[in-house]
């Protein structure tokens, strides 16, 4: 075979032979000695002084290096088997409906495995890149840490490490990730006594079954199947490498995140096996790829963290303490979470987008009962963990008057009926509407769609600022409102789930809806702990007020101020744009889906002339044209009458969804 010995042996270097002759020492003053140099002489210690210092000096260093041995040496573990691979901490995935994993939270062990059942291949790649000298060192490779330092010093950085896979275990059983001088003792002292008490084989099987390999894997069995979808033992030779490359840093060279970067580093991989002779160069040539192919593709890009996180903050709000590992089931679909992030991230990248100066945006879908399909909390998740859907409170400008006219209804105005817009003034402040001037009378239904201020801030102060606050309370707003009249123009803070979910409310016929995204909780042995009941919740609206509001809503969209949102069936919804153009909104919905979009800027700062009719229309247009496809149009008001039907609702409530019958569709 042409592989060489894999194992590096050290050649002993014989020293030669042969005596030497002593100099013969002449004093500087000639015979007798009496000169400076004789008297610097007499001042020089002699042997027997020599011998006693070093005596000295070597009982002070034993007991000062004994002690510090013994100080970081109490405690040290009395015995660890085997078994240690196979202790594990509770792990928390989150689910989607299609069966995607979004997340993984804690620590997801595999079974434990012996390096002996893995091909050869395997150990070799581990040991290649992380310690090539790990069968000829004793815990500690001196001549790794003086490479390593020298690397180091000349490169003026720290380009090269010198732990040993041992020290790596160590850390991993024993230590904290604290760095500090004692940590290192106690990392150096606990991999001598692994190497005292076990042999090679056994060490690196136990570092294998604990290293991190990324995306809340530990161990080479978890890494494995989640990766490749195989046993660790019938791993090729390219996927050993992409495995063995991970430790370094997982998160970067991830092949499911980047698999041209994870390639690039697994060909390292491949040349640290030919350099050491675990493979030859002509086989490592034929191993080598430009990309890493894995057994499954991440389902949506990384804007999915702002729902898991979202998730996992109520995880024990459903089953309390968590001391095993769970399987979230959610609602949330993977096809539509990826198109919410892609239509998003194509938004915000546009050349309009950047020239109006928006640099943010959210977007929310969820279905007319509250199931969360899809939620982005932000452009970029890494750059800023902020979740703009859920923890954000922004103004929502004229979408908050949906709470305006719903109380307008409830007082007996209707869509149909009339008022003027005309100039006002409330003690003093004077609102206008966006053009800057007054159209005189139109009905209450023009008003919506065309988002008449004046209109809606008569309709507030008519019915009182109090029934509008309660309307808002009622249909899930939490946040705090201020009884001023200039809340009915959206002045006061809230949250898009807030505000989606009450669209949703208006979507559904007029039922509750509670935004949701757990559907199911699953123990470690397949225990169900949690799971939601399809219990409808109550009415919140009259059904008739429902039918009207949605009227009005879909003339936004038929011929106001969502003109840019028209799909290819029945939909409805509302704009909004704040003062200085600081937030642009567009919430809508069809009989599938309600979404909600917000574009801004973090800070607060103006954008340019952006308005809810603009850029989130457009977005929201086409996010639910791809979100429909394949699916049959249904009208809003089948769909409504269908969830009244379920709730056992007699016959008397079928003339409510007359308000749904307008069209607004664009074929």
């Amino acid at each position: 075979m042409a592989q060489r010995e894999f194992k590096r042996r050290t050649s002993v270097r014989k020293g030669s032979s042969g005596t030497k002759k002593k100099k013969k020492r002449v004093s500087s003053s000639g015979k007798g000695g009496g000169g400076l140099f004789a008297r610097l002489g007499d001042m020089i210690p002699g042997p027997e002084a020599i011998a006693k210092f070093i005596v000295l000096g070597s009982i002070w260093v034993t007991v000062l290096g004994g002690g510090v041995l013994a100080y970081y040496g109490y405690g040290l573990p009395d015995k660890i088997s085997f078994d240690v691979a196979s202790e594990r901490k509770p792990s928390i995935r989150i689910i989607s409906i299609d069966g995607a994993t979004l997340a993984s939270y804690g620590n997801r062990y595999g079974n434990p495995v012996e390096v002996r059942n893995l091909p050869e291949y395997v150990a070799q790649a581990f040991v290649s890149i992380e310690d090539r000298r790990y069968y000829d060192h004793f815990g500690i490779d001196v001549v790794g840490i003086m490479r390593a330092t020298w690397a180091n010093l000349t490169s003026g950085r720290i380009v090269e490490g010198g732990s040993t896979i041992t020290q790596q275990l160590a850390k991993n059983l024993f230590l904290s990730p604290e760095r500090s001088f004692g940590r290192k003792i106690e990392e150096v002292l606990l991999a001598i006594w692994l190497e005292f008490k076990f042999d090679k084989q056994q060490i690196l099987s136990l570092y294998l079954n604990r290293i991190y390999f990324g995306s809340g894997l530990y161990g080479i069995d978890a890494a494995a199947r989640h990766y490749f979808g195989t046993d660790p033992r019938r791993l090729n030779l390219y996927d050993a490498a992409v495995l063995a490359g991970l430790p370094k840093a997982p998160s970067r060279y991830n092949p499911m995140v980047d698999p041209v970067i994870s390639a690039e580093r697994a060909n390292l991989v491949i040349d640290a096996m030919v350099s050491t002779g675990a493979l030859t160069k002509a086989r490592g040539d034929r191993a080598k790829q430009f990309r890493v192919r894995t057994a499954r593709k991440a389902q949506t890009g990384p804007g999915v963290r702002y729902f898991s996180d979202w998730v996992l903050d109520r995880v024990r709000d459903y089953v309390g303490y968590v001391d095993e590992d769970l399987l979230v089931h959610t609602t949330l679909d993977s096809r539509l979470q990826e198109m919410a992030e892609f239509s998003l991230e194509r938004t915000l990248e546009s050349n309009s987008a950047k020239a109006k100066k928006v640099s943010q945006g959210a977007m929310l879908a969820m279905t007319p009962d509250g199931a969360v399909r899809a939620m982005v909390g932000g452009r970029d998740y890494f750059e800023s963990q902020y979740n703009r859907v859920t923890q954000a409170r922004r103004q929502p400008g004229s979408v908050f008057k949906l709470f305006v006219y719903l109380a307008g209804l409830d007082k007996g105005l209707g869509s149909n009926d009339w008022m003027r817009d005309v100039a006002i003034s409330i003690n003093g402040w004077e609102p206008r509407n966006f053009d800057r001037q007054n159209h005189g009378t139109m009905s209450i239904r023009d008003a919506v769609a065309t988002s008449n201020n004046s209109i809606a801030v008569q309709m507030a102060m008519e019915v009182g600022l109090d029934k509008v606050i309660q309307k808002a309370r009622d249909m899930g707003v939490s946040s705090t409102l201020k009884a001023e009249p200039s809340l009915a123009l959206g002045t006061s803070e809230v949250s898009m789930l807030e505000l989606t979910g009450a669209y949703a409310i208006v979507a559904n016929g007029g039922f509750a809806v509670f935004p949701h995204a757990v559907s199911k909780i699953v123990g470690r042995g397949g225990e169900i702990l949690y799971e939601r009941t399809d219990d409808f919740p109550g009415r919140l609206m009259n059904p008739l007020h429902a039918g009207e509001m949605n009227n009005m809503l879909a003339s936004v969209i038929a011929k106001g101020t969502g003109r840019n949102a028209i799909i290819d069936r029945p939909s409805a919804g509302k704009t909004g744009t704040t003062s200085d153009y600081r937030d642009a909104w567009f919430i809508g919905y069809t009989a599938e889906l309600v979404a909600g979009v917000w574009m801004g800027n973090d800070d607060g700062s103006p954008m340019d002339e952006v308005t809810g009719g603009q850029l989130p229309a457009t977005l929201w247009h086409d996010f639910m044209l791809h979100a429909h496809q394949n699916l049959p149009v249904r009208s809003l008001g089948k769909a409504a009458l269908a969830r009244s039907k379920k709730v056992g609702e007699d016959d008397s409530w079928r003339d409510f969804t007359a308000g749904y019958s307008s069209g607004n569709t664009k074929q």
